[in-house]
């Protein structure tokens, strides 16, 4: 690799060839502002915050997507530079509302936190912002184009990350906005609800629904009974909104937390995640010994399940049947628990803290939420949000004593647990698969590295004693094409499909990368919540979904057997082609 010399504010760097000057400077510890730059996404220089000056050039170049060369000799600072990053920043607070008391993003803004850094008190420019309607249409997300720098990053996200092309640049010059695609409402355009572009906004544009509002007028009802879960990934993450490293593992905490805010039982959706794999293993065993649809492809990602209803609805017989472990807990709550305890399943509030914005609108997307006669999650909060609730309830979060979960649906597997990681769903289901399809008690090594990483596609064919299993693993919608087309061109050929298992996540990562968790996201950050999950599974006493005790006791005392009516009728789901557009 070759290497390139330059110097930056009079400091020798030697970086390798093609590093822009914004990596450059950070090599050696020089911040250069930044907007419209996200390490995610390819840079492309819309904000011009970044500017900086080349000796002997009268341009000011845009650091974000310069490359250097050798012999650059860069200034990153001098009174010049700041005034003109100065006059950029005034202009777009010019047309920004400031409002920020009441903003989704205030204390956690980009363009807040350099105003701030610049000392901005005054606007010496006319106020102009635009008056555009919120759109508040999506069941998950909510769209504010009022504040709208036009950084675009919600756009690339939606475009080249997800491949959802949901979001766009609508009008031209200074009527240029970020909307969806056809200039429709987001309801009625192809956006999944991933809640990506909300995750990657610099502002507070797009950001989730808050649901805080009904959950504690539910607690504050002696005529319920609330009840909440905590998803795999929330365990890793929330601790980010209490200054702890990401990757910090705040089960207890969280346990303990929910009940000091009110809530009557505590459950874990790893219970849950445990169920989903004796049903989806078993209906994977099933196809895969007696001839049926390969490959099995996972459905526990609601955003992956909008996705290929509208864009791959020829895969709909390929997709598992089993729900996700959110609405397994759900029914299983206002069913197997109300039944055991004796309490009215329509008095149980069941509250999901989800790391997904798609999450909120699962709960209501076919009748097969109703399944226990009732909405089997009333509502979904996100990890930002239920830390939003401990400290409005002025909670001590980091330091609270650890607490266990309730039974009967509160006890998991190291398996379980590995839901919230790309792979993990994966990963659990061979080790059951294993056991199921050999009859021993576990696999040779129970972990399953071919599986983990952040590579966008990952494959393998898995040896289960002599038995080849050929499975895919894809996170990140973008990256999911390429594996639906190869199946396409096996069957175009009409030769047997490469794959005969595929997991798929919509956000990179998995769900620890999910639209919901706390912001700020990078590929290192998604890293340690990743090794936090893995630390979680590997501390596990059991590691293997279908020797839970609470799930054998689950299919003893009311489903039966994995797979059996009782288990369709509850567990499992349906899914249906749709239109791109609504109108």
């Amino acid at each position: 690799m070759s290497m390139v010399q330059l110097e930056i504010n009079n400091i020798p760097v030697g970086v390798p060839a093609g590093t822009t000057i914004l990596k450059a400077a950070q090599s050696v510890q020089i911040k250069i502002p930044t907007l419209c730059y996200h390490p995610d996404l390819k840079p492309w220089a819309a904000c011009g915050i970044c500017v900086v000056r080349l000796e002997g050039s009268p341009k000011l170049l845009r650091a974000c997507c310069t490359a250097v060369a050798p012999g650059m000799k860069i200034k990153t600072h001098d009174a010049d530079i700041v005034r003109v990053r100065r006059i950029v920043l005034e202009l777009m607070l010019s047309n920004h509302p400031n409002d920020c008391l009441q903003c989704p993003r205030s204390g956690n803004c980009e363009l807040q936190s350099l105003a701030s850094d610049f000392g901005i008190r005054e606007i010496p420019f006319p106020m102009d912002i635009p008056s555009i309607p919120i759109d508040n249409s999506s069941p998950s997300i909510v769209l504010n184009q009022e504040k709208c720098i036009k950084c675009g990053r919600c756009a690339i996200v939606c475009q080249e990350m997800q491949n959802v092309w949901a979001l766009e640049f609508i009008g031209r010059g200074e009527n240029t906005r970020m909307a969806p695609a056809a200039d429709v409402l987001l309801n009625d355009s192809p956006c999944i609800k991933c809640g990506q572009c909300s995750a990657h906004c610099p502002v507070g544009a797009i950001y989730e629904h808050d649901h805080t509002r009904p959950v504690w007028d539910a607690l504050c009802d002696e005529d319920k009974f609330c009840v909440v879960q905590i998803a795999p990934a929330v365990r890793v993450a929330i601790g980010e909104a209490f200054d702890q490293e990401p990757g910090t593992i705040m089960t207890g905490q969280t346990y303990a937390g929910l009940r000091r805010i009110g809530f009557n039982a505590v459950f874990d959706t790893n219970f849950s995640a445990d169920l989903t794999i004796m049903e989806e293993g078993s209906e994977f065993i099933e196809r895969f010994t007696k001839g049926g649809t390969l490959p099995l492809i996972t459905s526990c990602c609601p955003a992956w399940t909008d996705w290929m209803e509208k864009y791959a609805n020829d895969f709909i017989d390929n997709f598992s049947s089993a729900k996700s472990p959110q609405q397994m807990l759900g029914v299983m709550a206002k069913t197997y628990y109300a039944e055991k305890m004796g309490i009215d399943p329509s008095k149980i509030y069941m509250v999901s803290i989800m790391p997904c914005t798609a999450k909120k609108y699962e709960i209501t997307r076919s009748e097969n939420m109703f399944a226990s006669g009732h909405q089997d999650i009333d509502v979904v909060l996100t990890t930002r949000e239920a830390a939003r609730m401990f400290k409005s309830a002025g909670i001590d979060f980091v330091n609270l004593p650890e607490e266990e979960p309730d039974s009967i649906l509160g006890e998991y597997t190291g398996a379980g647990t590995l839901f919230g990681v790309t792979g993990g769903v994966m990963e659990a289901a061979l080790r059951t698969a294993y056991c199921l399809i050999t009859a021993e008690d576990q696999p040779p090594s129970i972990n399953f590295d071919a599986v983990r990483g952040m590579e966008g596609v990952k494959e393998a064919e898995i040896d289960i004693k002599g038995t080849k299993v050929r499975i895919a693993v894809a996170h990140q919608m973008g990256n999911v094409e390429q594996v639906l087309n190869a199946i396409r061109e096996d069957r175009k050929n009409g030769v047997k499909p490469r794959y005969d298992f595929i997991e798929v996540m919509a956000c990179r990562g998995g769900c620890i990368g999910g639209g919901g968790q706390p912001l700020g996201a990078t590929d290192e950050i998604r890293k340690k919540r990743i090794a936090g999950l893995y630390r979680d599974d590997e501390k596990s006493t059991i590691r293997m979904s279908h020797l839970n005790p609470q799930i054998q006791k689950a299919y003893d005392e009311y489903l039966g057997t994995p797979l059996s009516e009782k288990a369709h009728k509850l567990l499992h789901n349906h899914y249906h082609a749709k239109k791109l557009y609504n109108k």
